[in-house]
Order: C-alpha cells, then structure tokens, then sequence
C-alpha cells in the first residue's frame, strides 16, 4: 500500500480534540453507557450473536420494529443508531445503550428506560434476557463467540494477560461521561475521578458468581481488567498534581499499536512500534493521520478515559434503579466545585501507591477493603454524604437516586453481597436461582 507523507502530525492537532470540549457549567450534561449480558433463561447460558434467536436476529427484529438504523461492519449487524442514541455490540454479545447526553439523571432515566422497555417488547416472550451484572454467571470465554466485528477478531489476537478473553467476551460495565470547561477544571476532574474509581468499584461490585462457581471475588470484572493488557488499562499517568492533556496524550503516544485503518480496511501492527514512533518514523510507507490517533486513544482503556469529555468506566453493571446512583453521584461531586474540595480534602492523605493496592484489593474485598487502618466503607459513607448534600442544594431532587446506594453501604454490604449471602444460603449455590433474582431485580430493587 503506497501512501506518501504529505505532513507530519502535528501536536497543536491532537490537542484540539480535548480542548473542543470546553463547555460552559450551565450546558453541563451527563452521558451513561449500559452494558448487560444476553443470558438464555432456559439453559442460563450466553446467548450467541448468530441464529435464529441470536443477538443479531434480535437487533434486526428491533431496528424495524422501532425505526432504528443498522450499524455494520463488513455487511454484519454490529448495532443500531437512531439519532444521538445507539444499542451497540460488545465482543462477546454484550448489549450497549448509550444515550445522547442530559443535563438531569431523570432525563437520562427516561431515555434510557424508554429503550429499554421497547427492547425488552421486542424479546417478548422468546427465552431470553437481559442481565444486569458484571460478569458472565454461567458460560465461560472459551466457549463465548466473538461477534463478526474486525477490530474485535484483532484485538483479541493482541491484547495480552491472562484475563483478557474474559475482559472482552464475559464482562459488562456501566460508563459515565462528564463535562468539563477548562484544562484546569478538566485535570481537576480526572484526577478525583480516578482517586474516587476503586470506592465506586466497591460500592457497585456486582460479580462474585462465574461459570457457575464463587469465584472469592467481589467484582470479578474488576479483577479481569486488571489482568489485561497493562499498557493500555488501569491508570493513565500517576494522576499526579502536574499532570495535564499534554500528559495523557504522551501516555497514549507511548503506548503500542494495535492497528490502524486504511480505506476501510484494517493494518495490523500487533505493538511493533508505538503511536510516538509512528509519527517519527512511519509504518511500511504509512504515516498517521488525526484519525489515526483517536482510533489509538480509543484503543487505551484507561479506568478514567480522557476524551473531548471525562469518560469514567469502573463500575460492574447493576440493575434497576441502582445504576442511576453511579452519574447521581458523579454529577453531585465533580459539577460543584465544594464538593470537589471536601472530596479533595478526605482523600488527600493516600499517596498513589494507596490508590494503586486499592485497585488490587477492591475486586477481592469490596467496602470491607483496608486501607490505612480505615476501611473502604468508611470513604464510601463520607463520599455519599458529599454527593447528596450537593445535589439537594442544585434543588434539582436527583438526591432520590442515591437513596438505594445509601442504604447497602451504611450496612457495609454491595450488591455482590447479597447475593453471596443468597449463594451460600436459601440458593444452594444454584446458578438458575440467581440469575432469576437478577431479572426480577428490574422491577425491585436491592434494598
């Protein structure tokens, strides 16, 4: 393939695509990305992408019932578009609702839920459902197909840890995105995003139960990114005073490469040169483009992703009303500068390597977590306490969705401890039991 270098990258190019995202405080929004699992309510196994009852038929079925668009890879179903709003597919078949940003929770729960209940219209009565929890309950990656997407087929060929195929077919996540309007307010932000990340994590741990067994894990999706592909998952940086965009754009220049795209077509690079040598030195007589390097920063999976937005990705997916807790809580913190500072001032005794056990340890311990002879627990109830005094001043009543969330963590428990607790008890470890538990959860709650 024959490309000539007209220019080199320039570095003024990549900063733009933070800097456009300056927004003024009074257009903040919120945006929430909602991963679930296909599960088979007859065999409780994953439901694969292919067949006459499969993921892609369902999307088909959906996209004309409710006027959506197709979006496709190579003629392949890989999700639906309509407008601002998607239902897109993860690589082992986890389905994505991601809704155009709002400025209120109760306008992202209706959007979101709006969806949903015509989604679930679509599955009727077929033996099929959508599972709000972190991880794969019973059908393990081996036997967990991809979905006819190339960047996936490439991506799991590369990415390394012992983990990764788990990461990738098993797991599923909630995401919150948030606005910021300066450089300073934006490294503000990430840097409490990512000091918050491992007491939201325990807040919401929801995977102790997979391929059928008790892994000791409260989250085990937590414990699978930390088991894949170090170079581009975790922390971006040290989060440190200092940091800036500069920063995180050389984190993403210095990591390898996984590919690039070329009319249409993927060009594997398999991490034999990083972003930072690419624009130096070329790749086979190719040279990068701008949109090579958003396809690079969007192939680094930081906890907290920086974008033209705050993209904070390290919650295990939760049901019911729980899940809009996680951008209440964003929201009461990170849009009011006092909640930041008191945030700030509760966490500012950890150094980073604190931070750094706790991502550890979280996965396994949730909010029983130690932590300089306190517990996780302990900054979860302060952080609560923040976030919900914040949102009752805004006088907006989003403080109605932290109600849930308050009530597991002033009894010290998560969502993956109750059902442990069930497991060991009145379930008899049986996997139908709580995945039924699970699905009736859309019309209760965990309280």
């Amino acid at each position: 393939m024959l490309e000539l270098k007209s220019k080199v990258l320039d570095r003024s190019e990549i900063l733009k695509l933070y800097t456009k995202g300056y927004t003024q405080p009074c257009d903040y929004k919120l945006g929430l990305e909602f991963e679930r699992l296909p599960i088979n309510t007859e065999s409780y196994e994953t439901v694969d992408y292919w067949g006459c009852d499969g993921v892609c038929s369902l999307l088909s079925k959906f996209a004309g019932k409710d006027h959506w668009d197709y979006i496709v890879d190579n003629k392949n179903i890989i999700g639906l578009a309509k407008g601002h709003d998607t239902l897109t597919l993860e690589p082992g078949s986890q389905i994505e609702i991601s809704t155009k940003p709002e400025s209120t929770v109760f306008r992202l729960k209706e959007k979101i839920d709006n969806i949903n209940s015509n989604l679930l219209s679509t599955i009727g009565d077929k033996n099929f459902a959508l599972l709000s929890y972190g991880v794969s309950p019973l059908t393990t990656s081996k036997n967990i197909h991809l979905i006819p997407k190339r960047r996936y087929k490439i991506m799991a060929s590369y990415l390394w840890g012992i983990l990764s195929d788990v990461m990738m077919r098993e797991t599923a996540g909630i995401q919150c995105c948030i606005d910021f309007k300066s450089e300073e307010d934006a490294m503000r932000k990430y840097k409490l995003a990512n000091k918050l990340a491992p007491f939201m994590t325990a807040m919401f741990a929801n995977s102790p139960i997979r391929g059928g067994v008790d892994t000791g894990y409260k989250s085990f999706r937590a414990l699978a990114w930390i088991n894949t592909d170090s170079d581009r998952c975790g922390f971006a940086g040290k989060i440190s005073e200092e940091f800036s965009f500069d920063d995180y754009i050389d984190c993403v220049l210095k990591t390898p490469m996984i590919f690039i795209q070329r009319e249409g077509q993927p060009v594997e690079i398999n991490g034999n040169i990083t972003f930072e040598e690419f624009i130096k030195d070329g790749y086979h007589g190719l040279y990068p483009s701008i949109e090579d390097y958003e396809l690079q920063a969007n192939l680094c999976f930081p906890e907290v992703r920086l974008r033209n937005f705050i993209e904070i990705r390290n919650h295990d997916c939760v049901g019911g009303t729980l899940k809009y807790a996680i951008p209440a809580i964003y929201k009461g913190i990170l849009y009011d500068n006092n909640a930041m500072s008191e945030c700030e001032e509760l966490l500012k005794h950890l150094q980073y390597k604190d931070f750094s056990e706790l991502r550890y340890n979280v996965p396994k311990n949730g909010l029983q977590t130690e932590i300089k002879k306190a517990k996780v627990v302990d900054y979860a109830k302060v952080i609560l306490q923040i976030a919900e005094k914040s949102l009752k001043d805004a006088q907006t009543g989003e403080e109605l969705f932290l109600q849930e969330i308050k009530t597991l963590v002033s009894k010290g428990i998560t969502p993956a401890d109750i059902i442990l607790k069930k497991w060991n008890g009145a379930w008899h470890k049986n996997v139908a039991k709580m995945i039924n538990y699970l699905i009736g959860l859309e019309k209760n709650n965990y309280c």
